[in-house]
């Protein structure tokens, strides 16, 4: 009994050996499957899980979450898909599915290799990578390219006027889906350049399947807007939506409306910024003139206004200094040109020259002689000349006059020359070469004219 136990296999034993069998044959490791969805229901941020059938057959399948936010689709119940996964055996329900790696719609294969093709070609030319162009905050002339009927020009024109009014906006109704609507939006983006007074330009659409946006991953358009000169905000198809012509543009939008709402800048938040910075420039004005007030008022009670003399007091101070220095120096200099003066005397001294001076001394003697002659010629001379003059005076002298009989009369030690200096009754002087004696008017006459 034990030993036909032995030869029992439990169910955990055959599941993990059908597993390995599935994991190690190399041609489950990588499956091409074609099928329709079915009991698909989106998880959001979540692995889903759903059935892939045809008309007589129906597998598992398993998406984790990175490979399902990948996807450029959203899935649908009962949508034709092409998936990309390896064959696994779940054992816990010892059912086998598939896990897929890679899932695109039915039918369109060839359009997603083509685009994945395109963008490896104008990423390697740099198209994606190079600098963008910063879109205006205050645009005066905004150009939109797009269809001319439908919610998005409506969306736009009605996003744009509530948000700034004030910018002037064109619509250049454009072909945005067929064979030659890549034609067209090349040729509205050209007629944008060649106006040259537009600050930014729009490019939208709707939502659509990837043959209605194809236009927009044409090489065509994106290489003319690659080229154009004003920065283009791209919004085509939905959030989910990424095509060549949003890679290339400056800014991509998720949606129209976001687009315009990148487009302009909400002009009442920005009246409010406006009030904001004056009075931040109100109160960093009024902040500086505090400042400087303060400033003012410690300059002013600073010692250079309240007692400016101490300004000078180090200037004073280093005047005395510098003065000492110069009285030193100026004894110093004055005390080496007397040393220098010796110096030069004792050198003079050296050379005395004694015969030249006994000779002047010589001379000297002579001169003085003859002075001493000359001197007593002039003194003798001068002596006669004054004799004369002496005896000269002397024959004019009043004592001589006197001498002869005449006299003079004085009153109150005045000479009288006029009768007119005396009255009657009069005491006057009369002086005589030898005494005088007083007399006393009786009789004056005055001299007849």
């Amino acid at each position: 009994m034990n030993k036909l136990s032995d030869d029992y296999l439990t169910v955990t034993a055959l599941t993990r050996y059908i597993k390995r069998k599935f994991e190690r044959d190399p041609y489950l490791e990588r499956i091409y499957l074609t099928g329709e969805i079915s009991n698909f229901r989106n998880r959001p941020n979540a692995h889903q899980y759903f059935s892939l059938k045809d008309d007589h057959a129906k597998i598992s399948a398993i998406m984790f979450k990175p490979a399902f936010q990948k996807l450029k689709f959203t899935p649908e119940e009962g949508m034709k898909v092409l998936v990309i996964g390896r064959i696994s055996l779940y054992e816990a329900s010892g059912n086998y599915q598939i896990t897929i790696e890679h899932m695109e719609p039915d039918g369109v294969g060839a359009l997603y290799q083509a685009l994945e093709e395109m963008k490896k070609k104008l990423k390697n030319e740099g198209l994606f990578d190079a600098p963008k162009q910063l879109i205006p905050t205050f645009p005066k002339r905004i150009a939109v390219i797009t269809s001319p009927s439908g919610a998005v020009v409506r969306d736009i024109m009605t996003t744009i006027k509530r948000r700034f009014p004030i910018v002037q906006l064109v619509i250049y109704p454009t072909l945005v889906q067929g064979n030659k609507a890549a034609d067209a939006i090349v040729s509205s983006i050209r007629m944008v350049e060649e106006k040259g007074y537009f600050d930014t330009m729009i490019i939208a659409r709707g939502g659509g399947s990837i043959e209605d946006l194809w236009p927009f991953n044409e090489e065509k358009v994106a290489r003319a807007i690659f080229e154009a000169q004003t920065p283009i905000i791209s919004s085509v198809g939905h959030e989910t939506d990424t095509t060549i012509a949003d890679l290339v543009a400056d800014v991509r939008a998720a949606t129209p409306t976001a687009a315009a709402e990148l487009s302009v800048p909400l002009l009442s938040d920005e009246l409010i910024k406006i009030d904001q910075l004056k009075l931040r420039l109100v109160q960093s004005y009024a902040r500086k003139v505090e400042v400087l007030n303060q400033r003012l008022n410690s300059h002013l009670s600073s010692y250079i206004f309240s007692q400016p003399q101490r300004l000078y007091e180090g200037y004073a101070q280093k005047l005395d200094l510098s003065s000492e220095r110069l009285v030193r120096a100026m004894e110093e200099k004055n005390q080496q040109l007397k040393n220098e003066l010796n110096v030069q005397m004792l050198q003079l001294n050296a050379q005395n020259p004694t015969q030249l001076v006994k000779q002047k001394f010589s001379d000297l003697s002579v001169i003085n002689r003859q002075l001493t002659t000359q001197m007593e010629w002039y003194m003798e001379n001068q002596t006669k000349r004054f004799q004369y003059a002496v005896q000269s005076l002397d024959y004019l002298s009043p004592l001589k006059i006197m001498n002869r009989g005449y006299s003079y009369a004085t009153k109150d030690g005045k000479v009288i020359k006029d009768s007119k200096q005396i009255e009657l009754e009069d005491k006057i002087h009369v002086h005589l070469h030898k005494g005088n004696f007083e007399a006393k008017v009786i009789k004056k006459e005055e001299e007849s004219k």
